[in-house]
């Protein structure tokens, strides 16, 4: 990021956060995926609440930018594990900040398996959740009852762009690595699995491109509405993973198990959108699968009679290029800084609630300031 560039996102964020910041600081603990941009963002979660630790999501992190945020912050490794375990999660909140009214930023939903204990347990007092993404709004929300105040940005209008974005990303990548190899994505059919906002603008763009997209979705409200945008809608799913040449996992939870891997066609890719070990089963995988080094970044899984690509280890693709989004990120990022000034007040029920329209208004006015030239 340039220099210009940055002192840009810098005042934007002072802005923001100034417009924010609640009366009465509460502390945080962070998860973020630790990209190039991201210090600007963490520093600004650390001037509307008193920033404990950041935790970085594991397959995003960029080294000079963890390198920075470690000047001031902890800097702590994050894991599903780490939060799987009551014992193990509520002795963390007590190292990072024990006694004090402690808000946690999330991004897919780590703290949702220990949430009631940390409410429970923790020293001091569980302020509430701000949740990014889809798959993290969907752990919080299949819970049958709610610990503390859960806010939820995944579904605002203010992500639009960014999930628009993150799909173009998604499909530069994997061409990108299909054409390392002497590829292309031309005259391979694909399956997108999971017709979310990312899905959807996955097969638009893949569609865009000249290839013929089949959809997957468990829900059929979204295959009727893949169907009306001129799409092919599986009706059987295995049938459907058996014919394609190229399948991008947008589900944010398990779109293929260990027994799937065996029918995807001969030489066909696996890409994700998320991490792998929420898409794919890959510990499932019969053991008579071998791995190698098929070019930069893909890995072919090959046994006697069969072979398939994965790319990137299964990890969200787009993270091979940066992930870039341009500035629209910065209007869900503010958005999250909002949530906290929301859970600081206190006031709010043990549910699901998202931010008011006048202060995502406020946001959105903002940004155009900044960003609208």
């Amino acid at each position: 990021m340039e220099a210009s560039e940055r002192a840009r996102l810098a005042t934007y964020f002072g802005k923001i956060a100034k417009q924010f910041a609640p009366a009465e600081l509460p502390s945080s603990l962070l998860v973020t995926h630790l990209l190039p941009e991201r210090p600007v963002f963490v520093s600004a979660v650390g001037a509307v609440s008193n920033l404990r630790a950041v935790l970085p999501k594991p397959k995003s992190i960029d080294s000079a930018a963890r390198r920075e945020i470690e000047q001031t912050y902890a800097c702590d490794e994050l894991s599903r594990e780490m939060f799987a375990n009551p014992d193990t999660a509520v002795t963390y909140l007590e190292t990072r900040a024990a006694g004090k009214d402690l808000v946690l930023l999330d991004v897919g939903g780590y703290f949702a398996p220990v949430l009631e204990a940390l409410s429970d347990r923790f020293s001091g007092r569980i302020l509430g959740v701000v949740e990014d993404t889809e798959n993290g709004h969907k752990r919080y929300a299949e819970r049958d009852k709610l610990p503390c105040p859960v806010v939820s940005v995944a579904r605002s209008p203010l992500k639009d762009p960014e999930d628009f974005l993150v799909g173009q990303s998604v499909v530069f990548s994997t061409e990108a690595l299909l054409r390392g190899r002497g590829d292309i994505l031309h005259g391979r059919p694909a399956l997108v699995i999971g017709f979310g906002k990312l899905g959807s603008s996955i097969a638009r763009l893949l569609h865009a491109k000249g290839v013929h997209v089949t959809v997957y979705d468990i829900d059929p409200v979204r295959r009727a509405q893949a169907l009306s945008q001129g799409f092919g809608v599986a009706r059987d799913r295995d049938q459907a993973i058996t014919g394609a040449g190229l399948v991008l996992c947008a589900t944010g939870s398990l779109s293929l198990r260990g027994e799937d891997f065996p029918n995807l066609r001969n030489g066909a890719y696996v890409a994700t959108v998320t991490s792998s070990e929420d898409e794919l089963e890959l510990d499932g995988l019969p053991a008579a699968y071998t791995r190698s080094g098929s070019g930069e970044n893909v890995t072919r899984y090959s046994t006697t009679g069969h072979y398939f690509y994965l790319l990137n280890n299964g990890n969200a693709v787009n993270f091979l290029h940066g992930a870039s989004v341009g500035p629209f990120i910065f209007l869900v990022q503010a958005e999250i800084l909002a949530g906290v000034r929301m859970l600081a007040h206190r006031d709010l029920t043990a549910a699901m609630h998202e931010v008011p329209a006048t202060d995502r208004a406020t946001i959105a006015a903002t940004w155009l300031n900044y960003y609208n030239r």
